[in-house]
């Protein structure tokens, strides 16, 4: 098979050459691959959903308040933050194989606990739990479907990845509202039903293969070349590649913070950040910040039009990460975010009927955007530092979201909508401005 083109890497100044395993037909186990971690970011997104639609009714019913409410809001985005640091350093040492299954494993046990709780501190356990899994799952999922995935269809199926956590979160809508309306105890049943798809994913990712890449980085040639025949991939281009591999080396942690690519585990951070900080404070308590905005609680139609709207976004950001650059669409998105919240922030007085369409279409842009969550970071970073720095970009968004998701209720009780609104257009604004001066174009980059 013929050598591809040269293209730059994002991971290195210089260029690094494509080989014929970059560029092999699309095969059923590349679609395996990415459905598996779809599973991830569906139960992300279903849980937080979840919670932001049981919280009002689970404080009634176990007797707590605002902070207890913030903090459980916030509880599965802490446990993210560990869960991707610890487990995307540790998949760098030991493989990824070992824990992709493990950590779903830890969530639906978790999840299914949810069921017995009788005080907030054991549903924030539970909650921290469940997290650490998907953290984990968020640091090992997009690394294996960047290193399997050839490089014509990685940006398209990383991005996938993103619209199955907003189909998890709308489903929990739609869900939570059903069941939380039957009063009683259904918000047990609805924190455990999440148990449901991670006891499918245990079982379904039983016998799923290390990454050749990650073995090639390890030095181990022949145990690489076994898991290719295995999955009856291209041996031939396999070669190219095993040809166009550097040696084995030792690498450090601390690599992500050095010379080399300080600039862009420092893109990434602040990219990240800047999304999802306004994302989830947001849209976990997406009730209360319609009321502020002047829609009434007892209209769901809002609430539910926002919800397809969620939905739409991420379908139509798939086609915009395959028509737009990288830096292009990361640019252009925080612009849009900018125009539509600002008003929110400045005018808080103005008609609903001006302020609830911009609202649309802030939803329609974040949901649309937040699809490079997945694509951008493994394009980011070499092999062999690649679920670390994955890991460490997801870990600390989740704090950003954290914090966010903690202060927002108490930020809108305390200093009102409108400054809370202009504090998160500054997060935006700070995107912005880092996106436009070190966002890397990393599309149809190869994977060092």
């Amino acid at each position: 098979m013929p050598q591809s083109k040269t293209s730059s890497s994002p991971s290195d100044s210089g260029e690094a050459a494509a080989t014929a395993f970059d560029d092999v037909p699309l095969n059923r186990f590349h679609l395996r691959i990415t459905a598996l971690t779809f599973c991830a970011n569906y139960s992300d997104g279903y849980e937080l959903g979840i919670i932001s639609i049981a919280l009002p009714v689970i404080a009634s019913a176990l007797g707590f308040g605002a902070v207890w409410e913030g903090l459980l809001g916030a509880s599965a985005l802490i446990g993210i933050f560990l869960g991707s640091i610890i487990v995307g350093w540790l998949a760098d040492k030991v493989g990824r194989q070992r824990l992709y299954t493990v950590d779903f494993l830890l969530i639906a046990v978790a999840s299914a606990a949810e069921f017995f709780v009788t005080d907030p501190v054991q549903l924030f356990i539970l909650r921290l739990l469940i997290g650490i899994g998907i953290g984990a799952d968020y640091a090992l999922g997009p690394t294996l479907v960047a290193e399997f995935v050839p490089r014509k269809y990685r940006g398209g199926l990383l991005a996938s990845l993103t619209v199955l956590w907003t189909v998890g979160y709308v489903a929990a809508f739609f869900l939570g509202n059903y069941l939380v309306s039957l009063g009683g105890d259904s918000w047990r049943w609805l924190l455990a039903t999440s148990c449901v798809p991670a006891i499918a994913v245990v079982l379904l990712r039983i016998g799923v293969p290390e990454s050749p890449r990650w073995l090639l980085t390890q030095g181990r040639v022949e145990q690489a070349r076994a898991v290719v025949r295995r999955l009856k991939g291209d041996v031939e281009a396999f070669e190219d590649l095993v040809r166009s591999h550097r040696a084995a080396r030792r690498v450090r942690y601390r690599e992500l913070f050095g010379r080399k690519y300080w600039r862009n585990t420092a893109f990434g951070t602040i990219f990240y950040n800047a999304q999802v900080v306004p994302y989830f404070a947001i849209y976990t308590f997406l009730p209360l910040v319609l009321v502020k905005m002047g829609v009434g609680e007892e209209d769901t139609t809002s609430d539910g039009l926002l919800n397809l709207f969620l939905l739409l976004g991420s379908l139509g950001g798939l086609w915009l990460v395959a028509k737009m650059s990288r830096r292009g669409l990361t640019i252009w998105s925080f612009v849009v975010l900018i125009a539509t919240m600002a008003p929110m922030a400045v005018w808080p007085d103005a008609p609903t009927a001006l302020l609830f369409p911009l609202f649309l279409v802030f939803t329609f842009t974040m949901s649309a955007a937040v699809n490079l969550d997945q694509v951008y970071p493994p394009e980011l970073f070499p092999t062999d530092l690649r679920s670390s720095g994955v890991g460490l970009l997801n870990g600390l968004s989740r704090v950003g979201s954290a914090i966010g998701t903690f202060l927002l209720p108490l930020a809108l009780d305390g200093i009102g909508f409108s400054p809370t609104m202009l504090i998160l257009t500054v997060v935006l604004v700070l995107g912005l401005v880092v996106s436009v001066a070190w966002a890397p174009e990393t599309k149809n980059s190869t994977m060092d």
